[in-house]
C-alpha cells in the first residue's frame, strides 16, 4: 500500500482508502467500469471555488460528468486548457449537454467589481469588467449585494454566448450533433441550482434568447431591491 511521504497528506490518503472501500462495498464493479469506459453526457464548466464541487452538487458519480474549472467559470477563446477540454468533450466524448455553472458570492466576480488591483488575476477577469460596463446603466441604483448577484448571473450568460460562438460547437451543430449549452447558477446558502433560461442549441435565435436571459437577471435584481424597501 502506498503511503505519502508528507504528514500533511496522510489524512487525504486515509479518506481515499475509506472512500474506495465504501465504493467497492456498495458496488463491487464500480472501478472496473471506470477503467473500461468514460462516457459522460455532460461537460461542466465551473468555478474553481472549493465550495462548488461539480459531481456532488448534481449527484453524479465519477465518470458521469466531464469537468473543467477555473476562476469565475470563464470561457476565454485564447484559453487552450478550456478549449481543449471543450473539443475533447464535444468531438471525442460526444457529450450532449455543456453546462456553464457559476455561483453567487463568486470571488472572481467580486474582484472584478472592485477598483483595487489584485495582481495576475486582473488579466483573467477583464471580461467580467467588460460585462459590467455594458450593463452599467441597468446596475445603477442597486445595492452592492444585488449588483454582485446580477453580475454573477450576467457573467454566466456571457460564457454561454462565448461557447455558442466557438468553432467547436458551430461545427458540431453543422454536422447535426446533438449538443446544447446551458447556464446555471448555484446558491451557496442553500445548495440549490437555478436555470438562467439561457440554453442554446443548433436552432436560430441565440441573440434574442440571451438578451431575454440578461433582462430577466436584471429584473430579478431590481425586484429583490424593491422588496427590501
Amino acid at each position: 500500500m502506498f503511503e505519502p511521504h508528507s504528514e500533511d497528506l496522510r489524512p487525504l490518503f486515509r479518506n481515499n482508502r475509506d472512500w474506495a472501500g465504501a465504493m467497492r462495498r456498495s458496488d463491487p464493479d464500480f472501478f472496473t467500469r471506470l477503467v473500461d469506459q468514460q462516457r459522460p453526457r455532460w461537460l461542466w464548466i465551473g468555478c474553481s471555488d472549493s465550495r462548488v464541487p461539480a459531481n456532488q452538487i448534481i449527484g453524479l458519480d465519477p465518470g458521469e460528468v466531464f469537468v473543467h474549472r477555473n476562476v469565475a467559470n470563464l470561457v476565454q477563446p485564447g484559453d487552450l486548457n478550456c478549449m481543449s477540454a471543450l473539443q475533447y468533450a464535444v468531438d471525442m466524448l460526444r457529450v450532449e449537454q455543456v453546462i456553464v455553472c457559476g455561483h453567487y458570492d463568486c470571488g472572481g466576480v467580486r474582484a472584478a467589481l472592485e477598483d483595487s488591483a489584485h495582481g495576475l488575476v486582473d488579466y483573467w477577469i477583464w471580461s467580467i469588467r467588460q460585462t459590467r460596463d455594458r450593463h452599467v446603466k441597468e446596475l445603477a441604483g442597486l445595492d452592492a449585494p444585488q449588483v454582485r448577484d446580477a453580475m454573477c448571473e450576467l457573467n454566466i450568460i456571457q460564457q454561454v454566448e462565448r461557447l455558442s460562438s466557438t468553432k467547436i460547437l458551430r461545427e458540431a451543430w453543422q454536422r447535426g450533433q446533438k449538443v446544447s449549452v446551458h447556464g446555471l447558477v448555484y446558491r451557496l446558502a442553500d445548495g440549490l441550482l437555478q436555470d438562467l433560461d439561457a440554453s442554446l442549441g443548433p436552432e436560430a435565435g441565440h441573440e434574442e434568447r440571451l438578451r431575454h436571459a440578461e433582462a430577466a437577471s436584471l429584473a430579478r435584481a431590481r425586484n429583490h431591491e424593491r422588496t427590501k424597501r
